[in-house]
């Protein structure tokens, strides 16, 4: 199978952060697998050629791979000649967005370094590996594992599919680039809006030499006219500053960032080495304020109704690797089209340019860590970390609304007794409390919850007249009275309900008979049949008072999940219109 020249990812990869000089290294690799994991031994990475094609980034188990071998190799190889300019006064940062699992990297023949994790974005500097010549040989090793010890949410870990697992993913699933910055370059900037105090905080890091002037011009503007413009001098690796963002052409009020309107403010770093410009960076952020009270979300210190559909991210021609832009684009639009206006993300960590768009476009997202299966010493630590990059990593993004570490006791079986699991979710929730205090972290979504900051309920009920009469007494919910799920109550033996806004974040997933697959409760025979059911489950709900919002199950077919609103091929399986009224309240 050859590669398909309609999947080629070429935009740019990370729009919350761009530069002008970069490479973009997606496209046609050499590619070989290596079951009996002799490469490193052979030295593969040295003179060698493989014998296979593969189309970056797209993972060899799909059709846009040009490969399309869905049995699960754990070590793969992959090699390109390239041509990378030497610039004077600049370093070369090798990105990769996303690979999975464990990535080894060599420069013509030279071992650079490695990274662990299926999900989070690294980096390596490449510059002293490469020699006068402009030309190079980058050579890739991907590991992978069918460990239930790893993150790694909807991934299969046996020969076949079976439940809501799938074909897993390995190797390269996201963009590979490179950049070119000066040797002393701005390295982030995480910026925190403070809507109540209209100004915007700013954390610059900057790989300060010591005893040297460098100096940080950051110019905010909005609709192309300029809001603030203020300098800093960067004395130490990180400084902060805040800026007020109060301008007298939008009569004194800050352009607030809403599903309905997403204004986003442009800014522009210029960074400044002993008085010279050496590095120039556009970005960009949104004034948007979540948080809780009274059993409530606020967005904004309004509160507001969520009304989420669960999206696995998944695409039958390019799995989880979203197979063009456009193809995001037309995802979200038809999500807010249907009368949705969030996402919940689930078990994967989606592409930058799906929250760009999302950022762009005005659809809150409740950010997913894929799940590991087994709770060892082990998990913990490959969880922890990566975790704490991913909430790093994504920080900027308006549309992310919520952190959701776990999902359903998977990988934390015995959560509900189990006080070395439960520790663990108070320690994460604590420790992502401490990188991003301004979004409310979901400990465990579903059931069995510990800390969280909202209280959310799975229930795939098929009757609405059953569904409201479930929940019509909170106490008995909230109290572990009765469970709500077969035989999952609501919190963890020990925790008590603490006012926390609730949320039915997974119903419905109804399935047609049609279809090969399965869904939840019995599947319909017609489009009125779906739709008597999906909005009597919907009216209860919405009629529940102390419920402030819902996720239907889900945005599209998965493999051999087919109780998606849409097929995998993204076709409207039912009237668009019609799920829009049911969204309507």
């Amino acid at each position: 199978m050859e590669a398909d020249n309609r999947f080629f990812r070429d935009e740019y990869p990370n729009p919350q952060f761009m530069r002008k000089e970069w490479m973009n290294l997606n496209g046609e690799w050499e590619f070989q697998f290596d079951d009996t994991n002799s490469g490193e031994k052979e030295k593969w990475y040295a003179d060698s050629t493989f014998p296979m094609k593969i189309n970056v980034p797209f993972t060899y188990e799909c059709e846009a791979s040009g490969i399309g071998e869905e049995v699960f190799h754990p070590n793969v190889w992959y090699k390109r000649k390239m041509t990378i300019p030497h610039i004077k006064g600049k370093r070369a940062i090798l990105h990769f967005q996303a690979s999975d699992y464990r990535t080894k990297i060599w420069v013509d023949g030279v071992f650079v370094g490695e990274h662990a994790g299926g999900y989070s974005a690294f980096t390596f500097d490449i510059t002293d590996k490469l020699t006068d010549s402009d030309d190079h040989e980058v050579t890739v090793k991907v590991e992978d594992s069918d460990s239930c010890h790893q993150p790694r949410g909807k991934q299969r870990w046996m020969k076949d599919n079976f439940g809501c697992w799938y074909i897993q993913t390995t190797g390269i699933w996201q963009t590979v680039w490179l950049e070119f910055v000066p040797d002393v370059f701005l390295q982030r900037v995480k910026m925190t809006p403070d809507i109540d105090n209209n100004s915007i905080g700013m954390e610059f890091t900057v790989n300060v030499p010591k005893s040297e002037e460098v100096m940080v011009e950051t110019v905010i503007s909005f609709n192309e006219q300029v809001v603030r413009k203020a300098s800093i001098y960067m004395d130490r690796e990180s400084v902060l500053m805040s800026l007020n963002l109060l301008h007298e052409f939008h009569e004194w009020q800050i352009q607030l960032w809403t599903p309905e309107t997403p204004h986003l403010y442009d800014a522009t770093f210029k960074l400044y080495h002993n008085g010279k410009l050496i590095d120039e960076v556009e970005s960009y952020f949104g004034m948007r304020k979540i948080s809780t009270y009274n059993g409530n979300v606020l967005l904004n210190n309004v509160p507001i109704y969520q009304k989420l559909i669960l999206d696995q991210g998944y695409w039958p021609e390019s799995h989880l690797t979203p197979p063009t832009d456009g193809a995001i684009i037309k995802d979200i639009d038809l999500i807010k089209e249907m009368g949705y206006n969030g996402v919940r993300k689930h078990q994967k960590l989606e592409d930058p340019r799906f929250l760009y768009w999302c950022d762009r476009k005005g659809l809150l997202v409740w950010s997913e860590m894929p799940s590991a299966y087994e709770f060892s010493d082990k998990a913990v630590h490959l969880f922890t970390k990566e975790w704490i990059d991913i909430v790093n990593q994504f920080y900027n993004h308006p549309s992310i609304v919520t952190w959701v570490p776990f999902n359903e006791s998977w990988g934390l079986r015995n959560i509900f007794k189990d006080p070395s699991q439960q520790r663990f979710t108070e320690g994460v929730y604590h420790l992502t409390k401490a990188i991003d205090p301004m979004r409310p972290v979901i400990v465990n979504d579903g059931w069995e919850h510990t800390v969280s900051d909202i209280i959310t309920l799975h229930d795939y009920e098929s009757n609405g007249e059953n569904f409201f009469e479930r929940y019509k007494d909170k106490e008995k919910i909230i109290g572990n009275v009765i469970p709500h799920n077969n035989d999952k109550y609501c919190m963890a033996d020990g925790y008590g309900y603490k006012g926390q806004p609730i949320i039915i974040s997974e119903f419905g997933g109804v399935a047609f008979e049609t279809q090969d697959g399965w869904g939840y409760g019995e599947n319909v025979s017609s489009e009125q049949a779906f739709f008597d059911r999906v909005g009597s489950i919907t009216k209860a709900i919405q009629s529940t008072p102390y419920v402030c919002g819902y996720c239907y199950t889900q945005l599209t077919d998965v493999q051999q999940e087919v109780n998606g609103l849409l097929a995998g091929t993204r076709e409207p399986k039912v009237s668009i219109e019609k799920i829009r009224e049911i969204n309507k309240m």
